[in-house]
């Protein structure tokens, strides 16, 4: 069974995202995600500035079996990147929810709201 923490929202793509009190957004990839992904090698970071639309990918975490992107769950400017994946990504696997990847000026606050909660995420998960 994966951690699923109900104060977070989830894409179906297995990004979590949290809401900061400055109405930020936190991105970073779920615990079901980085168990099915493994051993993180690498995280492609985005460039801070970068405006992109829900669905859009914005990064890419490889692993010692594959590589797969990182997609935004819901649309907005990048205004923080986690440095510390690049000398660090293993990180993603020790602590999925403190190793946030980015973090974004919401374009569309409301998009926030039809993200899955943990309920939802589960049973996209089948868990």
């Amino acid at each position: 069974m994966s951690n699923i923490p109900a104060e977070l929202r989830y894409a179906e793509s297995h990004e979590w995202a949290r809401r900061e009190s400055d109405g930020a957004v936190t991105v970073g990839i779920s615990d079901h995600a980085q168990k099915a992904l493994g051993d993180v090698v690498f995280v492609e970071l985005t460039q801070i500035g970068k405006v992109f639309e829900a669905g859009d990918p914005v990064g890419v975490v490889e692993s010692v079996k594959a590589a797969t992107d990182i997609y935004a769950p819901l649309g907005g400017e990048v205004i923080a990147v986690n440095e510390e994946l690049s000398d660090s990504p293993e990180l993603l696997n020790d602590e999925p929810y403190d190793a946030w990847i980015f973090r974004l000026k919401p374009s569309n606050a409301r998009e926030f709201e039809g993200l899955l909660d943990a309920s939802g995420y589960k049973a996209a998960i089948g868990e």
